[in-house]
């Protein structure tokens, strides 16, 4: 039996329209390649003339970052919120109200705050259902740090405003999904981070979004060692066997297909990485790594085990191009899509299930006294 949805904790977008999606885009760094990415994939590549689309940040910022790459007179509509945003435009909602000094190619703190500003009033109207799906644009860890901002990045902060106890990091591409147990976190302090409880939480994050958020019915899930050569049966190593192992024995006595550990060099240098709809890394480079190396520019960081959806592109704010022009937008392309894509298969299964949930408690049974008694059912196990 494979495990229920857990099913108050996705939240169906507001009566969408496949065809009318709104997404929300946080600038970024101000002084990064954000900007640049998001105008070359709106205005030059007009890349989601399907959907609504909104930047949030500053008129004039994005005007600046516009002057470096084109010299195209790209009209922006500015409002005043969400509800004000229009199909066919380039939506901007100001999120600070003073000129700023932008300083290409250097962490700033004004820049950290501008970021801040920005993701801060996008993730309140992800919460509040004004936009359907969030794209975050690169931020810088040290910028933010100077601004004050108390988390390590996206994620963590995303996590934190939804009040999960638990999300998933998730690099994803046209071939591969690879998804984190410990995100950004020093290699002295991972071995104490990987206990069974969190690697068994994380599998079955996996599970569930590879089957609500992509449309995979069964599926599969390679789970890699922490210790070189999976531990070798102890000789490098207890936690592969005590802690990893254990983790994914659970996790299929719960009906999950998760399969390992597997060494994580000899797994990629082989090419099993093919094999499976999803693979769970124990931390950031060892998941990272081969994932930039064999998709870098195609991939999206899509945060997992949220109420609404959040992706962004998978690479950081690139101080040393930004401002001449030659960032690639591939990747927020993809994150576009991505999340699009998501929303709209979040909203099928759920209304999958709900219909199939309601069915369920409808269905009556005689009674010895010939009446009729509704059968309630919790969610159905698939």
């Amino acid at each position: 039996m494979r495990p229920a949805l857990v099913f108050g904790r996705y939240l169906h977008s507001k009566s969408i329209k496949m065809n009318n999606i709104t997404i929300g885009i946080s600038c970024g760094d101000i002084n990064g390649i954000g900007l640049e990415v998001v105008l070359k994939a709106l205005a030059i590549k007009n890349a989601a003339p399907a959907y609504t689309t909104i930047i949030y940040g500053s008129t004039k910022v994005v005007a600046y970052h516009k002057n470096i790459i084109t010299q195209e007179n790209i009209q922006f509509h500015s409002v005043q919120s969400a509800s004000e945003a229009l199909p066919d435009r380039i939506n901007i909602i100001n999120c600070w109200p003073d000129n700023v000094n932008i300083t290409l190619g250097k962490p700033t703190d004004l820049g950290g705050k501008c970021a801040f500003q920005a993701l801060e009033r996008a993730v309140k109207d992800l919460r509040a259902g004004e936009i359907d799906a969030l794209v975050t644009a690169p931020i810088n860890k040290k910028a933010m740090q100077m601004a004050d901002f108390p988390f390590v990045g996206h994620t963590e902060y995303i996590a934190h405003e939804f009040k999960a106890k638990e999300s998933l990091m998730l690099m994803v591409s046209d071939t591969l999904r690879v998804g984190l147990v410990t995100n950004h976190l020093p290699i002295k302090e991972v071995a104490a981070a990987i206990t069974k409880e969190r690697v068994l939480r994380k599998i079955l994050i996996m599970a569930e979004t590879l089957r609500v958020d992509f449309n995979v019915l069964r599926p599969t899930i390679a789970v890699l060692g922490l210790n070189p050569h999976a531990g070798d049966e102890g000789a490098i190593g207890e936690e592969d066997d005590s802690i990893v192992r254990v983790a994914i024995e659970e996790a299929k006595a719960k009906g999950i297909l998760a399969f390992g550990p597997f060494p994580a060099d000899g797994f990629f240098g082989s090419g099993q990485y093919n094999k499976y709809d999803g693979i769970l890394a124990m931390y950031h480079d060892q998941g990272l790594v081969p994932f930039k190396a064999l998709s870098f520019g195609a991939g999206v960081n899509y945060t997992a085990g949220l109420a609404s959806v959040r992706t962004s592109p998978d690479h950081g704010t690139a101080y040393d191009i930004a401002g001449k022009g030659e960032a690639d937008e591939s990747s927020f392309i993809k994150a576009l899509f991505l999340a699009a894509d998501i929303v709209r298969n979040r909203n099928e299964y759920l209304d999958m299930h709900a219909n199939s949930l309601e069915r369920r408690k409808q269905k009556t049974l005689i009674s010895e006294t010939g009446e009729d008694e509704v059968v309630e059912s919790v969610f159905p196990e698939e």
